[in-house]
């Protein structure tokens, strides 16, 4: 092993290989890419210990259902704040960190059960511990995986990492079951504390530069209300968003009844689900392969169309199936639907992702999928006991596929995505003695043809959308009562810090749209930009002071 892993940095022209292999040659990603195939066998194979250890404690069915509550509600409580942190901090040092913690709290699980100490409660509070680790580790893992390979491996390299999820779905039930019939689930948990240390030491020989802010860190709040902010302003990010809820919520119908589809299957046992699952798993990992070749034939709304509509064709023949054989291929058919979702999903958020927002976006990202998945499981479980397993996979299978050609409808893809690459270097603004505290105003005064004011408009309201984004806190658009065509555009920021941050976040479309709107500008000097700060004048209104109330005399 080298001392340290090479910079991330891909070296000139790695970006012509377009392969579903080609992200391997980059070294930094095959390593870190091995460190992700290993946590994601942790993550199977502690849920597997976990859920049997709890039956050995319980015999209560509720005990051993909160275990997977324990296990993913940190992903969706923590998504944002993890997100957040993944933006503002080292990210190399927070993923070594997250390592770190994995394996603390393995060692910690493996002392309870070597010293007969474990106890139900112990049990789910030492899951929801390492349910934290988790959240934490997503969203700063996806938001690295841009960095270690051009930008045209992108695809391809995330596709991997749907290959290593679906791989470790297979192998760490295996691995677990296996360890727990020979050693004990206390080893399962050691073998996973072991893993987690062999995978912060190969963190750790990364060489990563981390380029610190010139204004400091975000505080967490802010940061936070900026992620929200960055979504509810756009418009394809909400649309991905939209999509994969639909998906997820309709397609959990299908893994939280495959168990009780299992059964239906002639000579159905514990053995026919776990072939069951490791079909799909195997068909996820196959079609990545062809998904280079899907990515260039279709669009991403048709391809997205296509894969619910496969994953439904899947669902609706386990609602009728009796056969092994036949079960084993619709759920290939619905893994590689998955995969094919799934990915063509991820690759359109994070391209349209800046770099100082990625954690964020991917982190509502992989909320919108924990929360879809939480509700389709309860949905279709109550409408199974409403009526029966057939009728709702037959029910999910049919709305799967309208409600994402309804979502296609509604919220089409524009085909075209703003320009997320950093601007570069700008200039920040002068001032004599910079505000300490106060909101800061700006205001940039046009005087645009009159004619073209209805034109002016419907810019500006790209304009307030990529301000927003940027994290301003407020912003609105001023015309002249008596003189047609001039305007004052005016922009709220939180803090002289928070106003410069946003020059640090300014994209090649920010630029062009910027160019845009001076070309409305007539005259020879460009738009009048005024920097004033907020002042609260008005004296504080006194409390009046509370007088007791006289009873009435009879």
């Amino acid at each position: 092993m080298p001392d340290a892993l090479p910079p991330s940095r891909p070296p000139v022209g790695a970006d012509d290989d377009l392969g579903a292999l080609a992200p391997f040659r980059h070294g930094v990603f095959a390593m870190l890419w091995s460190t992700w195939l290993i946590a994601n066998l942790c993550m199977w194979m502690n849920d597997v210990a976990s859920a049997w250890l709890m039956t050995t404690l319980t015999s209560k069915p509720i005990w051993v259902a909160l275990v997977q509550t324990a296990a993913t509600l940190p992903m969706f409580l923590l998504g944002l704040p993890s997100g957040a942190l993944a933006d503002i901090l080292d990210r190399k040092r927070f993923l070594f960190f997250t390592q770190v913690w994995m394996a603390v709290v393995g060692t910690l699980l493996s002392a309870a059960v070597f010293a007969g100490v474990v106890t139900p409660p112990l049990l789910l509070l030492l899951v929801f511990l390492n349910g934290i680790g988790l959240a934490m580790r997503w969203p700063v893992f996806a938001a690295i995986v841009p960095e270690l390979v051009p930008r045209p491996q992108l695809p391809a390299a995330l596709a991997l990492n749907g290959v290593s999820m679906n791989a470790s779905r297979i192998l760490g039930p295996l691995v677990a079951g296996a360890v727990i019939a020979s050693l004990g689930s206390a080893w399962v948990f050691l073998l996973n504390a072991v893993l987690s240390v062999a995978a912060a030491v190969v963190i750790s020989r990364w060489r990563r530069e981390h380029r610190p802010s010139r204004l400091g860190r975000e505080s967490l709040r802010g940061a936070m209300r900026v992620g929200v902010q960055y979504l509810a302003q756009s418009y394809h990010l909400k649309g991905v968003l939209l999509r994969i809820a639909v998906f997820f919520f309709h397609s959990t119908g299908l893994l939280a009844l495959l168990p009780l589809a299992a059964r239906a299957i002639d000579g159905g046992n514990a053995g026919t689900f776990t072939v069951l699952l490791a079909a799909m798993g195997a068909g996820a990992i196959a079609s990545t392969f062809a998904l280079p070749r899907l990515r260039r034939a279709f669009a991403r709304d048709r391809l997205v169309l296509l894969g619910a509509c496969g994953q439904s064709l899947a669902t609706a023949v386990m609602a009728v199936n009796h056969s092994l054989w036949l079960g084993v291929l619709a759920m290939a058919l619905g893994g590689a639907a998955w995969i094919t979702t799934a990915n063509t999903l991820s690759v359109s958020a994070q391209t349209s992702l800046p770099d100082w927002v990625r954690a964020r976006g991917m982190s509502m990202y992989q909320m919108a999928i924990m929360g879809a998945s939480a509700a389709g499981a309860a949905a279709w479980g109550q409408v199974a006991t409403w009526s029966s397993v057939p009728w709702a996979l037959g029910i999910a299978a049919a709305a799967g596929a309208a409600a994402m050609a309804l979502a296609n409808w509604r919220w089409p893809d524009r085909g075209m995505i703003d320009d997320p690459t950093p601007a570069g270097p700008q200039p920040w603004p002068e001032a004599a003695a910079p505000p300490e505290s106060g909101h800061v105003v700006v205001t940039i005064e046009y005087r645009i043809d009159p004619a073209q004011a209805a034109a002016f408009r419907a810019l500006m309201e790209e304009s307030r959308r990529a301000r927003l984004r940027q994290g301003a806190v407020a912003w609105e658009l001023l015309s002249d009562i008596n003189e047609p065509g001039y305007f004052v555009e005016v922009i709220e920021d939180a803090s002289w810090t928070d106003h410069l941050r946003r020059f640090e976040r300014v994209t090649a479309a920010d630029v062009a749209l910027r160019e845009r709107k001076w070309a409305f500008h007539v005259g020879g000097e460009p738009p009048l930009v005024r920097r004033l700060l907020r002042e609260s004048t008005a004296a504080p209104v006194p409390r009046p002071r509370r007088v007791p109330k006289r009873r009435a005399s009879s």
